[in-house]
């Protein structure tokens, strides 16, 4: 199994670039959630010494309210906003506990959306909470288990024989067909407030780093999709005036829709048709149009590792050692580990290692996005059952 990355800058960053998305309120909602915590931030001092790193964090998003992953942050603070909207509630001072006197109006609404697993079992998870509907679309080859955890929180979730970018289209006609409201967490045209709330919503992760002992990064490595969460992640880096990290955006090889675009060098968005990755929380293949525009201005450098990048990696976290505890990270949560465990190295990319300023006084930020979503493919990579 292949190896490969590749590596390209951006020509289209803006050095001047500041944050777009204000994000202090929703921290203070997410504070009055069920069973809230912060996740874990993990220090790799082993691993950082073996790659020459000053060091290397992860935070461990598998933690976040059971569900595995960090979508939940970004579809309950959504939500939250529409239901405040369409209750006549105070959305400057959202609070969980306050719905309740809604309950008669709530339970009559019904989400929509189309997911590749993680963000539907959010939206579920939600609308249980709220006591709303929800309906979940999954694209071709969904493995059973997420369908699963997407119906043990009582929604109706449905695999479609499409991919995840038609899987998008076909839950949008569905909410216009029956006046349901989408939550989706791409943006296009004309649909961008709610995916918008959605990204503002993940920057909690980067609030809960202040009550850590986080170093601050040199290199800010995360993964993309659709680009709504790489993009939540670098605008709130940008929000103080500390140094800025360098970023670097993580695609995989079969679903590269921005290392695609970037390489054409027009400033737009170009799809990716044929999606091919085992990293399903990755495989899409359209940006979303409110993180494109941040990406562009904020990324360092664009990279796309091959699949074996992202099994390797997981199989590496697994394993604790005497400073290091074990992370147990899907697919798409380990390939950022992946790509600095691959460059560090390797003497293949040892350019892109110094292309991109590493050293050993360098500080890698990475987040570990999803655990074992798929248990199977987990199991078959870490211990090859």
């Amino acid at each position: 199994m292949s190896h490969h990355i590749k590596l390209i800058g951006n020509p289209f960053r803006d050095e001047a670039y500041t944050s777009q998305l204000e994000s202090q309120e929703c921290r203070e909602f997410h504070r009055t959630l069920p069973n809230y915590s912060k996740t874990p931030l993990i220090e790799l001092n082993n691993l950082s010494k073996r790659l020459s790193l000053n060091s290397f964090q992860i935070k461990d998003e598998s933690k976040r309210f059971n569900l595995n992953a960090f979508k939940s942050l970004g579809a309950s603070y959504a939500m939250a906003k529409i239901i405040a909207t369409k209750t006549t509630s105070d959305q400057s001072n959202l609070d969980y506990k306050l719905f309740s006197k809604h309950k008669n109006t709530i339970k009559e609404m019904t989400f929509i959306t189309a997911t590749d697993g993680n963000h539907g079992r959010a939206v579920a998870w939600s609308a249980e909470k709220f006591g709303c509907q929800a309906r979940v679309y999954l694209p071709k080859d969904t493995s059973q288990y997420r369908v699963d955890a997407i119906e043990a929180h009582g929604a109706h979730a449905e695999v479609t024989e499409v991919n995840y970018d038609d899987t998008v289209e076909y839950a949008a006609r569905m909410a216009d067909e029956n006046d349901w409201i989408l939550i989706q967490d791409t943006s296009w045209a004309d649909y961008q407030k709610i995916p918008k709330d959605i990204m503002i919503g993940y920057q909690t992760i980067v609030h809960e780093l202040a009550d850590d002992k986080f170093i601050w990064p040199s290199h800010v490595i995360m993964q993309a999709g659709v680009g709504s969460f790489a993009a939540s992640i670098f605008d709130a880096f940008c929000k103080t005036n500390r140094p800025k990290p360098k970023f670097i955006l993580i695609e995989p090889t079969g679903a590269a829709c921005y290392f695609k675009s970037i390489q054409a060098e027009d400033g737009c968005p170009h799809p990716v048709k044929e999606l091919d990755t085992i990293m399903a929380g990755l495989s899409c293949g359209i940006p979303s149009i409110l993180a494109w525009d941040i990406i562009t201005k904020t990324a360092d450098y664009f990279a796309t590792c091959d699949d074996a990048i992202a099994l390797k990696a997981m199989r590496s976290l697994s394993k604790s050692t005497s400073k290091d505890d074990s992370i147990v990270s899907g697919e798409s949560g380990a390939v950022t580990t992946g790509f600095i465990e691959t460059i560090c190295s390797t003497p293949e990319y040892s350019d892109f290692y110094t292309l991109i300023g590493l050293n050993e006084s360098s500080n890698v930020f990475c987040i570990s996005t999803e655990g074992d979503t798929n248990p199977d493919l987990y199991n078959q990579a870490v211990n090859g059952q």
